[in-house]
């Protein structure tokens, strides 16, 4: 489990990473799919950290398909979040800044199932979102997605 320190740009005490993370709606666009973590029990959109060789769209798409199982294609980008105030400190004791790019994508494949990284799936209004222990870093991105404007946020 990681751990959030928050302090005026304790950034700087962390690696950059690049973390991509996906907004998919169902059908009416009412309700969207979250995951629950199993490194610490708090409910997420489905994403993770970008590899060397690969460009933010498949790191998404990856990321997605192993924690669910969905095979999605990449609409467009919801928002860029830069955390310089927060260090994020992983068991192993890596320490990052994290630089994440939030994605709307749909669905083109795949089943719907849980991972090694996931306990638990399901569709969520935005009410029913507010109700959940979210992980906090995407609070944020999660009322972004649901605001629905066309042009990008940078946060």
């Amino acid at each position: 489990m990681a751990q959030i320190i928050t302090g005026y740009r304790i950034g700087e005490n962390g690696t950059l990473r690049v973390g991509c993370s996906a907004a998919i709606f169902d059908e009416n666009r009412e309700k969207l799919l979250l995951t629950r973590r199993e490194d610490n029990n708090q409910w997420c959109l489905p994403g993770g950290g970008m590899e060397s060789g690969e460009s933010a769209s498949e790191a998404c798409v990856r990321e997605v398909e192993e924690e669910t199982g969905l095979q999605v294609a990449v609409k467009h980008l919801i928002g860029v979040y830069t955390t310089p105030h927060e260090l994020i400190v992983y068991r192993d004791g890596n320490k990052i800044q994290l630089i994440a790019l939030c994605f709307e994508a749909e669905i083109v494949g795949g089943e719907l199932r849980l991972s090694c990284e996931t306990t638990e799936y399901g569709y969520f209004s935005y009410q029913e979102i507010e109700e959940l222990d979210m992980l906090s870093n995407h609070t944020q991105r999660i009322k972004d997605a649901y605001s629905g404007k066309a042009a990008t946020f940078i946060r």
